[in-house]
């Protein structure tokens, strides 16, 4: 009878400091900000000069083979010679080679398939606290990279920030990212997604000429990192732009 009766004023303890508890506001929080999921579509991969390739020919095993991406981003195959194979996608490139096969074999079901991937790094540059590569994830957008190289330093213009692309004939084309506007989630388009090879770099300040912005860095490290640097596409403008 004592347990029966102990038992029943410990529940009726327990039933008291919940109450209380809830009376002084030290309810657990339920606002706490949940991360954001994944983005549901990520962008299909793109082939990259450097992939290794393999072509399957279903009924046709003799024409079976693997190719590497060259710089100028071809590859070589029987019968029909060089290919546009980088900027593709798989899906594009299995297109692709059925049209051109279709010349020479009736109803070819062929497939491509990536074995390895290579240029799947972006760099990051200017006022961050670790400059250098980053390895490139799905959905990566500028700012991810930066806080992967460490975050802005105290003297960086997270605003002043671009994004600089090898556009075509490999020249760099820039594109303006807002970081600042990122960091504070005020706009989604000022944060892009990254591809491969992009660069990207956090300035001290907006550039008043374009010109010394090439000769001090940019055009070092565009050579450094492999692009045509004989032809600007829309620097110049950008920069203009930037200071009116």
């Amino acid at each position: 009878m004592r347990s029966r009766h102990f038992f029943i004023i410990l529940l009726i303890l327990i039933l008291f400091l919940i109450s209380g508890c809830s009376s002084n506001g030290t309810t657990l929080p339920t606002d706490i900000p949940l991360p954001p999921p994944p983005p549901r579509n990520p962008p299909e991969y793109q082939i990259q000069p450097g992939d290794e390739l393999a072509i399957k020919f279903f009924y046709n095993a003799a024409l079976n083979d693997t190719a590497i991406v060259r710089p100028d981003g071809r590859i070589s195959l029987q019968l029909v010679d060089d290919v546009q194979a980088a900027g593709l996608t798989p899906a594009e490139l299995d297109k692709s080679l059925t049209e051109k096969y279709s010349i020479d074999l009736r109803d070819p079901a062929i497939t491509v398939i990536v074995k390895s991937f290579t240029g799947r790094q972006v760099f990051v540059a200017g006022e961050v606290a670790n400059q250098g590569l980053i390895d490139l994830t799905a959905g990566m957008t500028a700012l991810t990279a930066v806080v992967n190289a460490g975050g802005f330093k105290e003297s960086a213009k997270p605003e002043a920030s671009i994004i600089i692309r090898r556009g075509k004939g490999n020249h760099p084309f820039p594109i303006r990212a807002d970081l600042k506007k990122a960091l504070q989630g005020s706009s989604t388009k000022a944060d892009p997604r990254l591809q491969p090879f992009d660069i990207v770099y956090v300035p001290k300040s907006w550039i008043g000429k374009a010109n010394v912005f090439v000769d001090q860095y940019i055009r070092q490290l565009l050579m450094f990192r492999g692009f045509d640097v004989g032809f600007w596409y829309g620097l110049g403008r950008l920069y203009d732009d930037s200071n009116d």
